[in-house]
């Protein structure tokens, strides 16, 4: 009542802090707590205890049991595509060669497939984890040993081999492991010993020209008995007419009661 009596008098302006009053009735008291929760009686927690229900225990150990078959895990859209990529270059290219994917510079990789492609030789990079199951179940399992780490496949519809190896000596740090040319099975030496066989144009100039030589000998052969036996009849031929005239020229003789001449020498 006094601080309000002093603001009106000092012209309705609020009491400061110093003049409020010193002394302030604060309650302190217990608060009403009303969810303890309530003790069971003790006749009751007995029944529960006679009425609980224990299950029984297996009679073999669940720890002991197989797992349950987890199901089968569906394959992603990504797992299928690399998965027809991977049969389509192994069934569309002749030439299949396994060479390890080192690091190499993004400029020294662009060079290489600048190289191998003006010889349609391209480079492809599959996973091994979709890689390796496709090979386990195709006619290319023994190619496995050589997906190890990281690999690149360097693949052609011809095999050209030659011009392969020869770009790959120009890359020292890309080895080659092995592959396939038309279903045969090659290592890396036996892609060096199929570079330097001779190209096919040459092994056809030198097929054709060794059959028409047998071709040759074959005709001289059948030619040989055929003439050999006209030659055989002719000389035949002229004996018999030779033995004919003389025959003829001696009954002449005989009839006109000259002594017969000699017979003449035969030929020999």
């Amino acid at each position: 009542m006094a601080a309000a009596v002093a603001g009106r008098l000092r012209g309705g302006l609020p009491p400061r802090a110093a003049w409020l009053p010193t002394l302030q009735t604060v309650r302190h008291g217990s608060k009403a707590v009303t969810r303890h929760r309530r003790v069971m009686h003790f006749e009751r927690q007995k029944l529960m205890a006679l009425t609980e229900y224990i299950p029984p225990k297996p009679a073999v150990n669940p720890r002991c049991l197989p797992p349950p078959p987890k199901p089968p895990k569906e394959e992603s859209g990504l797992i299928q595509l690399l998965r027809r990529d991977i049969a389509a270059v192994f069934r569309d290219n002749r030439m299949i060669a396994v060479c390890q994917n080192v690091a190499m510079s993004a400029e020294d990789k662009l060079l290489l497939r600048h190289q191998l492609r003006k010889h349609k030789i391209l480079i492809k990079v599959f996973p091994n984890q979709v890689l390796k199951p496709f090979l386990e179940d195709s006619k290319y399992q023994n190619l496995l040993p050589l997906f190890i780490g990281h690999n690149l496949l360097l693949v052609s519809e011809e095999p050209k081999v030659k011009e392969m190896v020869r770009i790959l000596k120009s890359v020292p740090f890309l080895p080659l492991l092995g592959g396939c040319v038309d279903d045969t099975i090659l290592s890396r030496q036996g892609f060096v010993d199929y570079a330097k066989l001779p190209s096919l144009d040459l092994l056809q100039g030198e097929l054709v020209g060794g059959l028409t030589r047998l071709m040759a000998q074959t005709r001289c052969l059948l030619q040989h008995q055929p003439s050999q036996l006209t030659s055989l009849l002719d000389q035949y031929l002229r004996q018999q007419q030779q033995e004919e005239k003389s025959a003829t020229s001696a009954a002449g003789q005989s009839a006109s009661g000259e002594p017969r001449p000699p017979d003449p020498a035969p030929d020999s």
